[in-house]
């Protein structure tokens, strides 16, 4: 058998099976799993080597009968029962595993005198080349059996109908425990499926089942009512090293002798080809779309009891003629038949020059004695052997039984449905059969062929049959060669004779001497080119692989036990060896890391570089797992209620290709509901080419490109606004922990952590909690008692009312009389008297959009928490307009932070209860007792009361202030019911020489008004509330008891 001659030439094994990784279409710049698979693919020739092993497949029809499993042993796996004188060419010989050559070079078996080298070999042999320390081929399973595939006909009676209707999980267990007893040790158990009398087992010797994957077996049933499973097949199919696909098919067609019964064999056949569908192969994970059928593998055989008979023939003759046979009784001319074959019996001699070119041998019988021995000869003799040495060839023996055989298949039905293409007529091929027939026997003998009533002819139904990938593709391409024929008649005769005849001028008309092409040979004309003497043999079958490795296969023993009496049939063995190219798992593994190197280089050079540097700090290329300042990020210490701090970034495009990138807005894009918390921004900003220019801001979800030197600047913002996580953090201190993401596309994510420690604050808590904090401020309370959330209720009062509270009321009185008085001296300010609700009403503020109003008002609720005045935090330079206004509004956050307010929502419930009608216009004696009403509930919560004091009667102050009005004007915004604003006075003071002003009271009117919309909001709490209609109701409401209150002036 040729070997295979591969050189790892890269070049060899190109094409790469289109669903293992389609290495034509592979990107070398992508990162995806299927690109580093196409990758490796394309170098499968550096990591796939020659691999050789051998096979033996056994079948049997044990027609249910008992004791078959106990001679399972000795003619399947220690090939004991060959019969001495009626097997043309194995008699006597034993078909153990050290008795078939292992060396697959045409010496198919040695008898027991000569032992095999093959029995001292590890498990895994090779053949080197040269002086190379790689093996040119690497025998998996060494000198032993490297798959045993045993096919059983028949493990149950089918007869039977409950038999022949469910399978019996004894019967397996049964056959499985006869064969592995009788196996070698660590052979695994690969394959294992019943079909009713069916039954495939298939094992590994240790080393060739770690390289079997993608194990796929389906049963096809074709007997009753056609799809039953008491005929049928049981079909496997092995991927073996990664890349070569071996199917095997155990049958049982439809029995009988009549031509209806061939015409089912052949249904039967093309049922299981055309139903039988394995599952996807898997390769790298990677699942190929479809399933493979019969005719995708690389090898396929095809065993089991066929059921084909012999046609045309008597039987009592057949059975006549192969009984003397048997008997040695044939040959007339033989004087001791009994003793024909000599002491020694008879080995195998495979003569290699003549070796058939479809890789089949075809062995001779010699006896020992008179064998000539090609090897032993003196080849350097100039003495020829006498031509009696020489051997006849057994089919040229009229008294031979190989002549015999050789008269009776010309009828083989099996033969005749190859040669009408009925079936196995696709590449199929068979050894030649030197053996008697298998079917039928009388049990318990040996050459008693049937002597029942029925007396059925003797038959070869049981066979194996092989293919590999060439003979199906030669098959298809013959198929195709023939319709292509058949078109170029139909053609013709559709042109017609006339111009076929004009066509065939064309041969008379030829002038050598025009011919274009001269003297140069076309690559049609090298087709005709040969060499005479060019006797070059192929003698093994070589096949391409579907990957286009190449395979080959060679039958090494094809013959029949006919010592086995337990059955009618006789089990029937061959022995196969198959070359194939698979994958060296070392080679591979060093393969693919090469490859991800360079897939990683690749895309390195290809992909954007960024790298981020923060502040002046040193630079850091940010990677999955690193971050700006090496690990630690972006730390924005101790931060507070309403003081932003900043951190600015530049990012600078290092790499050589443009960059794309932004800041995602979520962290986890599987998490949608994980947004960025609202104490956190960021920003790109582009720098200024001009003085002139003015930087120009992004979103941070918006993409910036940068080319290849350019850099961008992003600040990092950190605000501490909203009141409820101002109020959470009061309750319980953490730390501030985020993750900013900056996606580059095509690149890598860069991971930016941010943290903060939180500074607590006494904004956002409870009065109860204010009252209990001493002086000196709440951050050296909470320094005193670390870790403290919440100030509990059961630390002692240390003031009347929060300290905060009483330092921003006097603030604002102190500054809005410097404003008044500033105003009188300098003509140049202006209190803007004629905005309504100033300085409380946000919208009426006039420097809301200065930059440094958020410094500034950062910087007295810091003073405010560390118990500093604040007034010494507003530093001269600032306008007393202001710092008014930035108190006051320092003055409505710390109320609307506090959770209770200053009427809580139990004194609220209490004073609606108590006041049912608060709203509404009202004589100013009412309004009085809406008051004495109010305070009267506030008075039950002291603290609660002299917060409430102290803040209306400050409102009153900077109202007289602001907008005071004379002794008559007071007197007539007295007499005035509330919500009268906009209604002159019907009195007549105005025509007897009165000093009111109607536009002054007006004005005070709605400054009192929009004043008490500001603070009842900021001040009061109520229970939830489920309408609007309800929500505007209460507002309403609180807004008069504010009026009420500031519907008074002094002196």
């Amino acid at each position: 058998m040729a070997a295979v001659s591969q050189d790892h030439d890269p070049s060899i094994h190109s094409s790469i099976h289109p669903a293992a990784d389609a290495v034509d279409t592979a990107d070398p710049t992508s990162t995806t799993h299927y690109s580093l698979s196409r990758a490796v693919a394309a170098r499968r020739s550096e990591y796939t080597r020659p691999h050789r092993i051998r096979i033996k497949i056994g079948t049997w029809n044990v027609a249910a009968c008992p004791g078959t499993d106990k001679d399972l042993a000795s003619w399947f796996v220690d090939g004991d029962g060959l019969e001495t004188g009626v097997v043309t060419d194995l008699a006597k010989l034993n078909l153990s595993e050290e008795s078939i050559d292992t060396q697959g070079n045409g010496a198919a078996h040695q008898t027991p005198a000569e032992p095999a080298q093959a029995a001292e070999s590890p498990d895994v042999q090779t053949e080197s080349v040269g002086h190379s320390d790689e093996p040119a081929v690497r025998g998996v399973g060494g000198g032993n059996i490297g798959l045993y595939v045993l096919g059983l006909q028949e493990v149950v009676n089918l007869n039977l109908v409950q038999q022949s209707l469910y399978s019996d999980p004894t019967t397996v267990a049964k056959w499985q425990k006869a064969l592995e007893t009788a196996l070698p040790r660590d052979y695994a158990l690969v394959a294992c499926q019943q079909l009713v009398g069916l039954l495939l087992l298939i094992y590994a010797s240790p080393d060739v089942a770690a390289t079997i994957s993608n194990e796929s077996t389906v049963s096809v049933g074709t007997g009753l009512l056609g799809y039953m499973g008491n005929k049928g097949a049981v079909v496997s199919r092995l991927l073996l090293g990664d890349t070569t696909r071996i199917v095997f098919s155990n049958c049982h067609l439809a029995s009988g002798h009549d031509q209806a019964s061939f015409e089912r064999r052949c249904w039967d056949y093309g049922k299981i080809v055309t139903q039988t569908t394995f599952s996807p192969i898997s390769h790298s994970g990677v699942a190929e779309e479809e399933g493979d059928k019969i005719g995708d593998e690389d090898f396929a055989f095809f065993f089991g009891d066929l059921n084909f008979r012999l046609d045309n023939l008597p039987g009592n003759d057949i059975r006549h003629l192969l009984t003397l046979h048997a008997r040695g009784e044939y040959d007339i001319g033989n004087p001791n038949p009994s003793q024909q074959l000599g002491e020694d019996g008879v080995f195998v001699l495979y003569n290699n020059d003549d070796e058939p070119s479809d890789g089949t041998l075809t062995p001779g019988m010699v006896s020992r004695e008179t064998s000539f021995d090609r090897i032993d000869s003196d080849e350097s003799s100039d003495e020829l052997p006498d031509p009696d040495d020489f051997v006849p060839d057994p089919h040229d023996d009229p008294a031979s039984l190989q002549a015999t055989l050789d008269s009776l298949l010309p009828h083989d039905q099996l033969r005749l449905a190859i040669k009408d293409k009925k079936a196995f007529h696709e590449g199929w091929r068979e050894g030649p059969i030197t053996f008697l027939p298998t079917y039928k026997y009388d049990v318990g003998t040996v050459g008693l062929f049937d002597s029942s009533e029925k007396m059925r002819a003797p038959s070869w139904c049981d066979r194996v049959l092989y293919r590999a990938r060439k003979d199906a593709e030669k098959h298809k391409k013959d198929v195709q060669d023939r319709l292509d024929a058949k078109s170029k008649d139909n053609e013709m005769k559709r042109r017609g004779i006339e111009q076929a005849a004009d066509d065939e001028s064309v041969l008379f008309d030829y002038d050598p001497t025009t011919d274009s092409s001269g003297g140069n040979a076309t690559a049609a004309d090298a087709a005709y080119d040969y060499d005479e003497y060019n006797d070059e043999d192929d003698s093994a079958e070589q096949a391409d692989g579907e990957d286009g490795l190449m395979d080959d296969i060679n039958l090494d023993v094809y013959t029949s036990h006919q010592r086995i009496t337990s059955s009618d049939h006789k089990p029937l063995v061959a022995v196969f060896t198959l070359k194939y190219d698979a994958i060296v798992p070392e080679l591979k593994a060093k393969i693919h890391a090469e490859v991800a190197r360079e897939l990683d280089r690749i895309e390195n050079e290809g992909r954007p570089v960024i790298t981020i540097v923060m502040d002046a700090g040193e630079p850091a290329t940010a990677d999955r797992g690193t971050a700006v300042e090496g690990n630690g990020g972006v730390d924005f210490g101790d931060v507070g209620f309403m003081r932003k701090r900043s951190r600015f970034l530049t990012i600078a495009n290092t790499g050589g290709v443009p960059a794309k990138f932004h800041f995602l807005e979520t962290p986890n894009d599987e998490n949608k509901d994980k947004q960025r918390p609202s104490w956190l921004r960021v920003k790109f900003a582009q720098p200024l080419h001009n003085e002139s220019d003015e930087k120009e801001e992004y979103k941070a979800n918006e993409e910036i490109s940068l080319d290849p030197g350019e850099t961008v600047s992003a600040v990092i913002e950190l605000e501490i606004g909203d009141l409820k996580q101002l109020r959470a953090l009061n309750e319980e201190p953490t730390q501030l922990e985020d993750v900013l993401i900056l996606r580059v596309a095509d690149g890598r994510d860069h991971f930016i952590p941010i943290r903060a420690n939180w500074r607590p604050s006494c904004f956002g808590r409870s009065l109860e909690e204010l009252i209990r904090i001493p002086k000196g401020g709440i951050n050296s309370f909470m320094k005193e008692r670390p870790g403290t959330g919440s100030i509990p209720y059961s630390l002692d009062v240390q003031n009347s009312s929060p300290p905060e509270l009483f330092q921003l009321i006097e603030a604002i009185e102190t500054l809005t009389e410097r404003l008044v008085a500033d105003a009188n001296m300098i003509e140049n300010i202006q209190v803007p008297r004629d905005k309504v609700g100033w300085p409380f009403d946000r919208q009426a503020r006039q420097t809301n959009d200065d930059e440094d109003y958020a410094t500034l008002l950062g910087a007295i609720i810091e003073a405010l928490e560390d118990g500093q005045p604040i007034l010494e935090v507003l530093k001269a330079d600032v306008p007393a307009l202001k710092r008014l206004e930035i108190v006051s509004e320092a003055l409505l956050l710390f109320l609307e932070s506090m959770p209770d307010g200053i009427i809580s929502a139990p004194l609220w419930a209490r004073i609606e209860q108590t006041l049912p009608q608060i709203t509404g216009a009202k004589a100013p004696t009412e309004v009085e007792d809406i008051k004495t009403g109010v305070l009267d509930v506030l008075s039950t919560a002291p603290y609660y009361n002299i917060s409430f004091v102290f803040l209306t009667a400050m409102l009153i102050r900077v109202a007289s202030e602001l907008l005071p009005l004379n002794k008559d004007e007071r007197e007539a915004v007295g007499t005035r019911k509330p919500g009268s604003i906009g209604k002159r006075s019907l009195s007549f003071r105005r025509n007897t020489g009165s000093t009111v002003d109607e536009s002054a009271i007006q004005r005070r009117l709605a400054w009192e008004r929009r004043v008490a919309e500001v603070f009842s909001c900021a001040a009061c709490r109520t229970a939830a509330l489920t309408t609007s209609k309800e929500k505007k109701a209460t507002e309403e409401k609180m807004r008069g008891v504010l009026e009420a209150f500031l519907r008074r002036d002094g002196p």
